[in-house]
């Protein structure tokens, strides 16, 4: 049995470094912005190989030159409370458990098939470090690197980050690619309906950019456009203050 503890020591020696390796990387992108992002540089790999000239846009912006349109409309997308809660929503995840347990007892491709539930920071998580593979082992370090996210950087920088790295079209990352992709205008100069437009992009960007790409995509973009722009004056873009203790 003395080799299997020697594997197990092995494995969580392996495991520590890792997470030294993330506590690092986050680390530096408190003054350093990230070039690439895991899920960007697979993206460039399936699109061009080892081909220099490579279609895949990126441009950095800083958060102060982000409309504030823009920056309502995604949040009102994909996580409305962003700015109050500590990366994680018990609730949604309860309710994504209990589909994937649903899923998992239809057997088939459905075992495979994770729903989210997933909050802005989350999806950070995912896109800086991870594959795209779902399984609960990397839902588990999903959740560690979002703890780690929340500790080290500030809710202003994470937003930034993600509004600089999330995709929107095919070879499309950040908002300064999209925001000219799109329109033809710098980030700021984004409209309360142009801004609609993207943030209802995000579920399902390569569908909203190319129509090859929506077989599998069950969304219905105007509606959700609609539905953001309804809702885009309600969040707010700073942290809630708590009250103080009498």
């Amino acid at each position: 049995m003395r080799w299997l503890s020697h594997l197990l020591k092995c494995l969580l020696c392996g495991f520590v470094a890792m997470q030294m390796y993330f506590v690092m990387q986050i680390g530096l992108w408190a003054a350093l912005d990230p070039s690439s992002t895991a899920f960007q540089r697979a993206e460039r790999w399936r699109l061009c190989g080892l081909s220099w000239s490579c279609p895949v846009q990126s441009s950095w912006v800083p958060y102060e030159k982000i409309s504030a349109n823009l920056k309502r409309a995604v949040l009102v997308s994909e996580d409305d409370i962003f700015f109050q809660h500590m990366g994680v929503r018990v609730e949604d995840m309860q309710k994504a458990w209990a589909k994937n347990s649903q899923l998992n007892q239809q057997g088939g491709k459905a075992k495979t098939a994770l729903r989210g539930g997933s909050t802005i920071t989350q999806q950070l998580a995912k896109n800086l470090f991870l594959s795209s593979e779902q399984n609960y082992f990397r839902k588990a370090q999903e959740l560690i690197i979002t703890g780690l996210l929340e500790v080290m950087l500030s809710k202003q920088r994470l937003f930034e980050i993600y509004l600089n790295s999330v995709e929107w079209g095919e070879g499309i990352f950040g908002i300064g690619a999209a925001s000219q992709h799109y329109y033809g205008v710098k980030p700021a100069s984004l409209d309360r309906e142009q801004a609609a437009a993207l943030a209802s992009a995000l579920p399902a960007p390569k569908c909203f950019d190319k129509a090859q790409y929506c077989r599998k995509a069950n969304i219905h973009f105007p509606t959700r456009q609609d539905f953001i722009l309804e809702n885009m004056d309600r969040v707010a873009l700073t942290p809630t203050p708590k009250p103080k203790a009498r």
